[in-house]
This record gives structure tokens, C-alpha cells and sequence, in this order.
């Protein structure tokens, strides 16, 4: 018995040392073991007589409980593999919240310090979330610039340390690939389980990421697959080009269109009101337990749209980028007037079924998946 647990502790302390020792590269690599690979649910609905199947991904199983998880990873991972940062650099980067939590805490496990440039009318409880982790919240407010000011000064700060590094997930190319070569793969791979083939799919557009990367992917499963871009119907920047507007759907519409996001290459941009957004996120959680954020009910619905104006069969996705728990201080928990053009009042929700999970479906860097 003795012999037994020395040599149990002999394997736990060569084990821990192996872990401090691992490189940053190394490090992120392990950690696609928390990232990605999340489950699928077939939600199926009644809508004035007629019934349909919505697929959603739910992003919410990710490391920090969202889909920016991937985009920081990656770009993390190709950063290190680059060369373009340095241990103990400090990240610096503009969020309206999901994108700053996931730098926030991958860079504390990097050991990096993580500067968030944050419009002030964000959720506190996304603010909370990136406090807890070490970093340092830099407000931004409208009469700052909102949004575009926060690049600015985000840009300024990076041009004046030299030892800091700029995901630009805005314009970094590496926020399409990320959704290109994991969430893509990942709901191909799902439908395909079930002999199934997307024939749209329907994201709302904060940098565009997703939409584009998992658009190209299924795009190359079927040429056909119609990919829709999502905006608040209070504020279409998408259709205008511009802030126009106010809305209430935190993580989409930040007063431009990203540079990565080719509307050419996407078909019809759609609506949803935010109000409307709010109430079928609450309909998600208390008709079928599936708690998520007010952008996932926008998605949702913006999909429903989708599968409303073509064929009952069609296989329409989506994806619930995070959960409801960064927005119980909004209006999310509150109670939501309904207005006569929302869709959510003639919407039953009767059920839904999960699809298996996908596998390891990471970069060609990721030693999780080769070892």
C-alpha cells in the first residue's frame, strides 16, 4: 500500500510539473479540450397550422459559456504560432462583453494581462464577468465614440506599448476561420448523423465571424445553402451602412459593418425587433428549459423567418450563442410588451430533440485532436 501511493504521488507531482511547464502554445492547445464540440437540439414549432424544425447550436457549453470562445482561442493559438505575441504581453481588445470574458480568461490562464475597451450600456453582468477575471474594464461612452471610439482608443493604446497585442476581432481574418474549421465542421457533421444537409443557416452579425466562416463551410457541403446575416429591426447598420437607431440586443449591430463580413457573398439580410428577440428568448426558457440570450432569440426567430417563407422540410440553422445569465439585469427578465408585427405570439413551441455531438473538430494545430 505504501509502494502504491508513493508512486501515485510521484505521478501527480511529474504531472503537475509537465503542466507549468507546458509552453503558451501548448497551453491554448489544451484547452480546445473545453472548447467546441457542443451540442445540436432540433427544436420543432407550430406556426399557424404549420410545423418546423429549427437546428440550433448551443454555444453556451463553450469555456466561458459562449461562441467567442472559439474566435479567441484560435486567434490565440495562431497569434502564438506566428509570432505575433509574446508571453506576458497584454491583450487589448473592443467587446460589447463575450469576446472580452473569452480573452479574459484565456489570458489569465496564458498568464497575460487583458485590457477590455467596453461601451458603458453593456450588461453588469458581463462587466462583472471580465472583472473576475483580472482584467481591466476600460469604459467607453456614447460621448466617447460608443463603439467606434472604443477602437480608436483601443488602437491608440496598443500603437503606445509596444508589448501589446490586437486581435482586431473585427477585421482579423482568423475570427472567419475559426467558425470555417469548428463551427461549421462541427453542424455539418451533426445534420450529417441524421442524413441531413443545411439548407440555410441564420446568424446575427456582431463581427461577422460566424456568419461568414460557417457559412463558407456549409457552403461547401451545398453550393445551394442560402446564409442569411441578422439585424435588429430597430437598428438595420447592416442595411445602412451606420449606428441608426437603438436596440436592445447586446452582441449584434455595433454601429458598422466589419470589415470581414461581405454582404455580396451572403443572401437576403434579416429582421427581427428586439422586443420580439427578448420574447422568445423568455418562450426558450420557459416552454422548453433551454436557457439563452436575447441574440439567440433574435436567431431563432430570424431562422423561423427563414423556414416560413420556403419549404416546411428545409433544414434551417442556427446558433444560441450564449446563455441567459449574463442578462438578468436587462430586460430579459422583465415583463415584455408584444407589438402586432412580433412573431412570438403566434409561435408554439412543442418540443425538441439533441443531436449527437460532433467529435474534436479543431485546427490542424490542436494536439487534443493529433496527438
Amino acid at each position: 500500500m505504501g509502494e502504491a501511493l508513493a508512486l501515485r504521488r510521484a505521478r501527480t507531482r511529474k504531472a503537475g510539473t509537465s503542466m507549468k511547464t507546458l509552453s503558451p502554445l501548448a497551453r491554448l492547445r489544451q484547452c480546445w479540450a473545453l472548447v467546441g464540440d457542443t451540442p445540436m437540439v432540433a427544436i420543432r414549432v407550430r406556426v399557424e397550422g404549420r410545423e418546423f424544425a429549427i437546428h440550433a447550436k448551443l454555444e453556451s457549453e463553450n469555456f466561458t459559456g459562449s461562441i467567442k470562445d472559439r474566435m479567441a482561442l484560435h486567434m490565440l493559438e495562431r497569434a502564438y504560432a506566428t509570432g505575433m505575441i509574446d508571453p506576458g504581453d497584454v491583450i487589448v481588445e473592443v467587446s460589447s462583453g463575450n469576446t472580452g470574458i473569452s480573452f479574459a480568461a484565456l489570458g489569465r490562464a496564458l498568464g497575460h494581462p487583458v485590457r477590455i475597451y467596453m461601451p458603458t450600456w453593456m450588461s453588469s453582468e458581463r462587466r462583472a464577468l471580465i472583472a473576475s477575471f483580472g482584467a481591466e474594464i476600460v469604459d467607453v461612452s456614447e460621448a466617447e465614440g460608443g463603439f467606434v471610439g472604443a477602437i480608436a482608443l483601443a488602437d491608440a493604446f496598443a500603437k503606445e506599448h509596444g508589448d501589446a497585442f490586437r486581435p482586431q476581432q473585427f477585421t482579423n481574418r482568423w475570427n472567419v476561420e475559426a467558425h470555417r474549421m469548428t463551427t461549421g465542421r462541427e453542424i455539418v457533421a451533426q445534420l450529417g448523423a441524421h442524413s441531413l444537409v443545411a439548407d440555410a443557416f441564420v446568424a446575427g452579425v456582431g463581427t461577422g465571424g460566424t456568419v461568414m466562416g460557417v457559412g463558407a463551410t456549409l457552403r461547401d457541403r451545398n453550393e445551394r445553402c442560402a446564409i442569411h446575416p441578422l439585424e435588429p429591426a430597430n437598428s438595420p447598420t447592416l442595411r445602412t451602412g451606420s449606428k441608426n437607431g437603438r436596440h436592445r440586443i447586446q452582441g449584434i449591430s455595433d454601429e458598422f459593418i466589419p470589415p470581414i463580413v461581405d454582404l455580396a457573398r451572403l443572401d437576403a439580410i434579416v429582421d427581427v425587433w428586439d422586443g420580439d428577440a427578448i420574447l422568445m428568448a423568455q418562450q426558450l426558457a420557459r416552454r422548453l428549459g433551454l436557457a439563452v440570450g436575447i441574440s439567440s432569440g433574435a436567431n431563432f426567430l430570424g431562422a423561423l423567418q427563414v423556414a416560413l417563407a420556403g419549404r416546411a422540410e428545409a433544414v434551417v440553422v442556427t446558433v444560441f450563442a450564449d446563455s441567459n445569465k449574463k442578462y438578468l439585469s436587462t430586460d430579459l427578465l422583465g415583463e415584455e410588451p408584444v407589438r402586432a408585427e412580433y412573431l412570438t405570439p403566434r409561435v408554439e413551441l412543442l418540443d425538441f430533440q439533441a443531436l449527437p455531438r460532433a467529435g474534436c473538430s479543431h485546427t490542424e494545430l490542436c494536439t487534443v485532436c493529433r496527438g
